[in-house]
C-alpha cells in the first residue's frame, strides 16, 4: 500500500511538482523504454501529494480545486507525457473511489496516498451472487496498473430484463493479474497494460453502478452532501486530459525555443534557425495554438469550479460544449506540436530529443475515444442542431 510524508495541504502543490520536473524529465526516456513510469518518479509524485488531490479531506486528502489539479498535472505532463497521464488517471480514479459506499472507502483510503487505477471499458462480465458479484474478464488500457493499489474495473451484469447494467467494481490489485502487453508508440511509458480478473468475488459495498452515477446518484452517504463530489466525473476527465495536452504543448514550445539557437537549417545560409523568417512564423503559430488551448481550458475549468460553490445543474448543451472544448484544445495542442516537430529537423528524431516523443504522445491522446476531436465536435453539433447527443457519456 502506498504511503508518503506528503504535506497535509495542497498549498504550493504546483510548485512542489514543478520542482520535480528535472527528475521526471530525466526519467522520461527510461519510462518509455520500460513501458511504465519509473519507481523513482512514482515515489516522488507520491511524496509531493499529487495522488491526494481528490481524496476526501477526512482521509487526509486535499480535495483540490480543479484549477489546481489542471495546473499540477500540466507540470507533470510538461516533463513527461506518460507520467502526466498516469498521474491524471490515478488522481481521477481516487475521485471515483470517493463515490463508492462509505464502507468501501474505509477499505480503499487506508492511507491518503493510495493509488487507484481504473478504466471505463466494460469488457468483463459480472455475475450476481449472494452478497455481491463474481467478475471475470479483461480490463485493457489500465494505466499505471503495476503501481496501483486498487483497480476500478468496469463490467456488465445481466439484469434479467433489458440491457445489461454497467458496474464499476473496486478490486485490490493483489486479486488481479497484469498482462504485460503495453507496447505502443504514444504515451508509451504510461504502463497501460491489460488487467485480468478470473472469478474474483466483489462484495456489494465495492460495487458502483455507472448509470446512476452519470445521473448524479452514488452510494457514498458521507460525500453525497459535499458539493465537491457533485462535480460530473466525465467533465472532470475532460479537464484532466486537457492538462496532459497543455503540458505537452508547452514542453514542445520550450524545447523548440532552445533548439533554434543551437542549430542551423541544413542546406541554407542560416547558421542559426532562430534567424530565419520561417521559424518566426512557425513559432508564433504554434504559440497561438497553445495559447488558444489554454483559454478553452480556462473557460470550462472555471465553469466547473464555479458550480462547486453554486451547484446549479448542468444543461446538456453545457456538458456537450465541454466535451467539444476538450477535443478541440487537444487538436490545437497536437497541431502546435506537429508544427514544431516538422520544424525541428531530422536530428529531432533521436529518441533522446523530447520533441519526437511529445508529438507521439499528443497523437495518442487525441485518439482516446473520449477525447477524440472529431467525435466530440459531432456530439456538440448534434446538440446545437436540436438533436439528442447520441451518448449517455456527458
Amino acid at each position: 500500500m502506498a504511503g508518503s510524508s506528503a504535506p497535509r495541504s495542497d498549498t504550493d502543490l504546483v510548485a512542489r511538482v514543478r520542482d520535480l520536473q528535472p527528475l521526471i524529465r530525466a526519467h522520461a526516456l527510461r519510462a518509455e523504454q520500460r513501458r511504465r513510469v519509473t519507481d523513482e518518479v512514482v515515489e516522488a509524485l507520491t511524496d509531493a501529494g499529487i495522488f491526494r488531490m481528490n481524496v476526501p479531506r477526512h482521509y487526509g486528502g486535499y480535495q483540490s480545486s480543479l484549477r489546481t489539479q489542471v495546473d499540477a498535472l500540466s507540470e507533470v505532463s510538461a516533463a513527461c507525457g506518460s507520467a502526466g497521464f498516469m498521474a491524471l488517471i490515478q488522481a481521477g480514479c481516487a475521485f471515483i473511489a470517493a463515490l463508492f459506499a462509505d464502507e468501501a472507502q474505509e477499505e480503499i483510503f487506508t492511507v491518503p496516498d493510495v493509488r487507484v487505477g481504473g478504466t471505463l471499458i466494460p469488457s468483463s462480465r459480472a455475475v450476481a451472487v449472494d452478497g455481491g458479484y463474481v467478475v471475470s474478464g479483461n480490463s485493457p488500457f489500465a494505466t499505471g496498473c503495476q503501481d496501483a493499489d486498487w483497480h476500478l474495473l468496469t463490467a456488465l451484469a445481466d439484469t434479467g430484463q433489458g440491457p445489461p447494467e454497467m458496474l464499476w467494481l473496486a478490486i485490490p490489485m493483489t486479486e488481479l493479474k497484469v498482462l504485460d502487453d503495453w507496447n505502443v508508440s504514444g504515451l508509451a511509458g504510461s504502463g497501460s497494460n491489460t488487467v485480468v480478473a478470473q472469478d474474483v468475488h466483489v462484495p456489494d459495498r465495492r460495487v458502483l453502478p455507472v448509470g446512476p452515477l452519470l445521473a448524479g446518484e452514488f452510494a457514498s452517504r458521507r460525500n453525497s452532501a459535499d458539493p465537491y463530489y457533485r462535480m460530473p466525473v466525465l467533465l472532470l476527465f475532460c479537464a484532466w486530459t486537457a492538462a496532459n495536452a497543455l503540458g505537452l504543448a508547452r514542453a514542445a514550445l520550450a524545447e523548440f525555443g532552445e533548439r533554434i539557437h543551437q542549430r542551423g537549417i541544413t542546406y541554407t545560409f542560416y547558421e542559426r534557425q532562430h534567424e530565419a523568417p520561417v521559424t518566426h512564423l512557425q513559432f508564433a503559430e504554434a504559440e497561438m495554438k497553445a495559447a488558444a488551448a489554454e483559454l478553452l481550458t480556462a473557460d470550462f475549468v472555471g465553469l466547473i469550479d464555479s458550480r462547486v460553490a453554486d451547484p446549479a445543474p448542468y444543461t446538456t448543451r453545457e456538458r456537450a460544449r465541454v466535451r467539444a472544448q476538450c477535443g478541440y484544445l487537444v487538436r490545437l495542442c497536437k497541431e502546435a506540436a506537429d508544427l514544431i516537430g516538422s520544424a525541428s529537423g531530422a536530428s529531432s528524431l533521436n529518441r533522446e530529443v523530447p520533441v519526437q516523443r511529445i508529438v507521439r504522445d499528443l497523437n495518442a491522446l487525441s485518439l482516446h475515444s473520449f477525447v477524440n476531436p472529431v467525435a466530440n465536435l459531432e456530439l456538440y453539433g448534434r446538440v446545437l442542431s436540436g438533436l439528442d447527443a447520441g451518448t449517455p457519456f456527458l
